[in-house]
């Protein structure tokens, strides 16, 4: 059986202020203290290897039970990370005033009690934690209770009852709100726009919901949120980028007036902000665009911005738009210098880039190269999205990664092998029920592209090429594919005998 590589997993997690907080409340303990020798040997290892563990520690009687070792200190980090953050995290601090309050109920001090619960219910309000807000209106029924049988009846019960059906109906509220997210995101996540009429209809079916389509709805800051970011999705799904700015623009308004809930909804923001960059690139706002990204770097270690899955959430959005960005302007040179610098990100983080980062990353790197017409280099960084099995996750980047496919080795002139893919490609888009014209057209026009007998043929081709996609991309639904490579561009290269870039500058200018 395979070594657990856990432990090794949260000790390469710790930032240096969390490893110094680790062993200076170890420091504190009375005793032996093997788990710190385990610990530092751990952290210097680059992959995890419990045998050349075993190996250093030989002579120690503590590696003989090595398995209850790992799970001692594994447990002992939790504790300690627990502690590093008991006051800087808002759920854990109302955590500990809860049980503060237990405590003291328990002990017959009341008063004391009643003072943490105030405090507590203050916390839990400025940051609409409806969860311990409810259970200490659970507190305040109690001490309630021990006021009667002290003969305190001064205090009102049935504003307590009015205040918890509030709570009640606010948690209902936001509950309410998550499900339509977690659809709305379902159809983004996997597709990145609506594909077919089906995939329209779970959209419209969201967006004319009452608490999306009425008028004040939601009745927390929370909620209303939510509402806007759905609005905005709904807009985004169906590529109304208008739309969609206006709704991101309101998320964006509120959570940077309520500051205590934007820092526990870091991640909503950031991704907030990753559509308004969308919205500033299809309208080729760039200069916004790129003081956007610039924002988003800024965030980095701000408070409720300085944890890894947030800073892992700054560096995935903040290049990709960058090299998207370069990418969008003919700037192939900029991306292809930002590609090192990326990749030594991606090394850091490691395991903690989610599959949909990586596909991502590798895309756009390939596009960078197929734009700079370094096609070996695209294909290989092609190939690793190729190469992934994923059935359900952002099936956009795989069939746009298909069709960039065909173009790369129609490039290379591998006519042979390109005959046969186009036939699995043709299989895979047919079988994905998308409705993009574009993508069969594309396809059928790279079959003739091979079987072209001549150059003068050839440019035939795409002389009509260039003619039919002036009309095909006037359809808005059309015009999907210009959001991950500029078939346009390639078309104008080979009818020019001009670098992609050039076409792309070209067209900027005028």
């Amino acid at each position: 059986m395979k070594p657990s590589n856990e432990l090794f997993k949260l000790i390469k997690s710790l930032t240096k202020s969390e490893k110094r907080f680790f062993k200076l409340s170890s420091s504190l303990q009375s005793g032996d203290k093997n788990y710190l020798k385990l610990f530092d040997y751990i952290e210097k290892q680059e992959v995890y290897d419990e045998e050349e563990v075993k190996k250093y520690f030989k002579e120690e009687r503590f590696i003989q039970h090595l398995p209850s070792e790992k799970n001692h200190l594994y447990k002992l980090i939790l504790k300690s990370l627990r502690s590093f953050y008991s006051e800087q995290s808002v759920s854990s601090i109302l955590k500990q005033e809860l049980k503060n309050i237990e405590i003291l109920f328990k002990k017959a001090l009341y008063k004391e009690c009643e003072k943490f619960v105030r405090k507590a219910k203050k916390i839990a309000i400025e940051h609409e934690k409806f969860y311990y807000w409810f259970e200490l209106l659970a507190w305040e029924k109690k001490l309630l209770e021990e006021a009667y049988e002290s003969g305190e009846f001064d205090l009102d019960v049935d504003k307590l009852i009015r205040e918890e059906e509030e709570v009640i109906a606010k948690l209902r509220n936001l509950a309410e709100y998550q499900i339509l997210y977690s659809k709305i995101n379902y159809v983004f996540r996997r597709g990145g726009f609506t594909r077919n009429e089906a995939e329209k209809k779970v959209v419209d079916d969201i967006a004319n919901y009452h608490l999306i389509k009425g008028k004040n709805t939601a009745i927390s800051t929370r909620a209303t949120t939510i509402c806007y970011y759905i609005k905005g999705l709904c807009s985004a799904t169906n590529r109304d980028y208008a739309d969609s700015y206006v709704f991101f623009n309101k998320v964006k308004t509120i959570l940077d007036g309520n500051t205590k809930i934007r820092e526990d909804l870091a991640k909503r923001y950031l991704l907030t902000l990753s559509h308004l960059l969308r919205c500033y690139i299809d309208s080729s706002d760039y200069e916004n665009a790129t003081k956007l990204i610039g924002e988003i770097r800024a965030l980095e270690g701000k408070k409720g911005f300085g944890n890894m899955g947030v800073m892992v959430k700054i560096f995935a959005v903040s290049y990709s738009f960058e090299i998207t960005l370069y990418n969008l302007i003919g700037d192939f040179n900029k991306s292809v210098d930002l590609i090192p610098q990326l990749e030594k990100q991606m090394e850091l983080y490691g395991d903690k880039l989610n599959k949909e980062q990586i596909i991502t990353f590798s895309f756009l790197k390939a596009y960078s190269y197929f734009g700079l017409g370094e096609f070996k280099k695209a294909l290989h960084e092609l190939n690793e999205v190729l190469n992934d099995n994923e059935q359900l996750l952002r099936q956009d980047l795989y069939a746009f990664a298909r069709l960039l496919n065909l173009m790369i080795h129609y490039e290379l002139e591998n006519y042979e092998f390109l005959s046969y893919i186009i036939k699995s490609t043709n299989r895979y888009i047919n079988k994905t029920e998308r409705d993009y014209t574009i993508e069969n057209y594309l396809i059928k026009q790279l079959k003739k592209l091979v079987k072209a007998p001549s150059h003068a043929a050839k440019t035939e081709i795409f002389e009509r090429m260039e003619q039919d996609m002036e009309v095909l991309l006037n359809n808005p639904q059309e015009r999907v594919v210009l959001e991950y490579f500029d078939l346009p561009a390639w078309v104008q290269s080979h009818l020019k005998h001009i670098p992609m870039s050039e076409v792309i500058r070209e067209r900027l200018k005028a």
